[in-house]
């Protein structure tokens, strides 16, 4: 209880100050799906992410029409713009599984109000990453081949190849993650089914909650399951982006073959992921007014994990340069004086380490860490900063390889940008209908952390049930 209120008055002043009661939070996170005049910056908000992910559509539909040759991938450049991509959005996604899995088994309640979209992220990052290795093996409708079912071609998949560990690491972690995201929602599911006066809404509410009661039988069930789910989602977080960094580091090209790859690509995932979760956190703070739940410490919060990510991959890249160095092997110190001095992609580099290594700095000054607008800023900076990460990595490792004979320059085409910019359209296109239909903060984790927590208050009976049963 001590270290309850604590919590309360470090991270929530404003419901130790009593402004919010059971009914409240219940009103003002549940009220902007079913009862608050959808905003008009929604509406504008919506149709830019849709036009733009119709980029996309178009794309993906020339190209299967036409081959992946109208992208700008050439030899020996074979992974470009799709595997950046992919590593860059399975990349975004790890915030919400570590926001969500690791922090609550660590008991860390600062998370209970950016643990549902930083969820919801990670879906949404993981739909857009699924897309670039499918279109890129060519011929998608044949996909299927790749999982080990019994066949009358005789056919087996090879273990030994890095695409088939995506497979089961990409399509585990988007499974285990959907029904973490999903399992935590039945809650304030039958919060809105009890609260919605339109009947379509209701009773879509109604099948989603899945006859929720809130009796202490439901809790009791749904804490086990939620405790296996964030267990199970742990390992994930450190596994999956292990597992696409060894799609890199089990080959032999300079670049590539460093050991320092798994904790490098988690480091890096997870510092990517809280930039995304800022630059998604701080406009919904405002547009909706959620500054007593979203409140500064939860930026401050935010801030910090980013900078000490940061930190480490910035050790990284230090090390990769070392590691060029010291291992005195003349493939290695050429891609290493290649990609950093002398190579015609040497600017990119130095936009990354300005942008990863430089821009993170102003957040050991408190007067940044607190500032919504340098938070934002720097967040941007460091997504940019992460997709030209991946460039660099791919793009300066293979363009000069063992043989000058097989060197050759990379230049993206219209139909790259195009696909990557719609993926970005599509990618806020689903957050826009989640904030709009689903509820953006967890109500109930949010009731748990009020002053009056274990006492009746007036309002919907199933929820005091549900929240004596937590309590």
């Amino acid at each position: 209880m001590h270290d309850l209120k604590e919590v309360q008055k470090k991270i929530y002043p404003p419901m130790v100050e009593g402004k919010h009661t059971f009914a409240t939070v219940s009103d003002e996170i549940g009220d902007i799906t079913l009862k608050k005049k959808t905003p008009f910056h929604w509406f504008i908000g919506f149709g830019i992410a849709f036009l733009i992910a119709q980029a996309l559509l178009m794309t993906i539909t020339y190209l299967l029409a036409k081959g992946i040759g109208i992208w700008g991938n050439n030899q020996p450049i074979g992974w470009a713009f799709d595997i950046i991509n992919f590593v860059w959005w399975i990349g975004i996604g790890h915030a919400g599984t570590l926001i969500s899995a690791i922090l609550l088994l660590l008991n860390q309640k600062w998370r209970t109000s950016i643990n549902r979209f930083a969820e919801a992220m990670t879906l949404f990052a993981v739909a857009c990453a699924g897309m670039f290795p499918l279109l890129h093996t060519g011929r998608p409708w044949l996909a299927y081949w790749m999982l080990p079912y019994p066949n009358v071609m005789g056919m087996w998949q090879n273990f030994r190849s890095p695409l088939m560990w995506d497979v089961f690491a990409v399509s585990t972690y988007a499974t285990v993650s959907a029904l973490f995201w999903y399992v935590g929602l039945i809650p304030d599911l039958a919060t809105l089914r009890d609260r919605a006066k339109n009947p379509f809404f209701k009773f879509v509410y109604g099948l989603l909650s899945m006859g929720w009661r809130g009796s202490a039988r439901h809790w009791h069930r749904y804490e086990i399951a939620y405790l296996i789910l964030a267990g199970l989602s742990t390992p994930l977080v450190l596994s999956v982006h292990s597992i696409v960094s060894f799609d890199f580091s089990v080959s032999q090209l300079p670049g590539w073959h460093a050991t320092i790859f798994p904790p490098y690509f988690v480091a890096g995932a997870i510092f990517a992921g809280f930039a995304m979760v800022l630059i998604l956190c701080i406009p919904l703070r405002h547009w909706y007014k959620m500054q007593d739940f979203i409140t500064k410490t939860h930026l401050i919060y935010m801030g910090k994990v980013m900078l000490a990510t940061g930190l480490i991959v910035v050790y990284g890249y230090f090390m990769e340069a070392f590691f060029g160095w010291y291992s005195e092997n003349q493939y290695e110190s050429y891609m290493i004086q290649n990609r950093i001095w002398t190579g015609p992609y040497w600017f990119m580099y130095w936009l990354l380490i300005f942008c990863n290594g430089i821009s993170i700095q102003f957040l050991w000054f408190k007067r940044f860490r607190e500032s919504e607008f340098w938070l934002f800023v720097i967040s941007v900076i460091v997504s940019v900063g992460m997709w030209l990460e991946r460039f660099v990595i791919i793009v300066t490792s293979l363009h000069r390889d063992f043989l000058p004979a097989n060197w050759a320059m990379y230049s993206p085409t219209m139909f790259d940008w195009s696909m990557f910019l719609g993926t970005i359209g599509f990618f806020f296109t689903l957050i826009y209908l989640f904030v709009r239909f689903l509820p953006i903060i967890s109500i109930f984790e949010v009731r748990t952390l009020l002053p009056d927590a274990h006492v009746e208050d007036h309002g919907h009976a199933h929820e005091h049930v549900g929240d004596e049963a937590t309590a």
